[in-house]
């Protein structure tokens, strides 16, 4: 039987990032996201959405790999990876301080490209 392996993210904006850490992810296991709840984006980083939660769910259930997409927090709780049966939870290089007993991995973010960085892009050229 395959692991069950989960990527945490937000993709507010989904960009190449994105999926490059989901490539590298399925070919651990059969591939669950924890998909961050809009409600959870407006009360962490104080904004909803580009694509709400229905959008950004349907995208990424599309792309190879994926097995299947849950709603999450913000945060991701053991609570949260026992409930779902995990295996290995697979974040960027930004959350490895995070400690849990089911194992983690860790890859470095793609260097040039956020959600962020792109939000910032597209505001730069609409006021221009």
């Amino acid at each position: 039987m395959k692991k069950k392996i989960m990527v945490d993210m937000s993709s507010t904006l989904i960009h190449h990032g994105h999926i490059r850490l989901i490539k590298k992810a399925r070919k651990f296991g059969d591939l669950i996201i924890g998909l961050t709840t809009d409600k959870q984006i407006k009360k962490h980083k104080g904004y909803l959405p580009e694509l709400n939660y229905k959008f950004r769910r349907e995208i990424l259930s599309e792309i190879k790999g994926v097995k299947k997409v849950v709603p999450s927090d913000w945060l991701i709780t053991q609570k949260f990876l026992d409930k779902h049966k995990i295996d290995i939870l697979i974040s960027g290089g930004d959350y490895k301080k995070r400690k849990f007993k089911t194992k983690t991995i860790n890859f470095d973010r793609t260097k040039f490209i956020s959600s962020t960085i792109l939000r910032k892009k597209a505001t730069k050229i609409l006021n221009n």
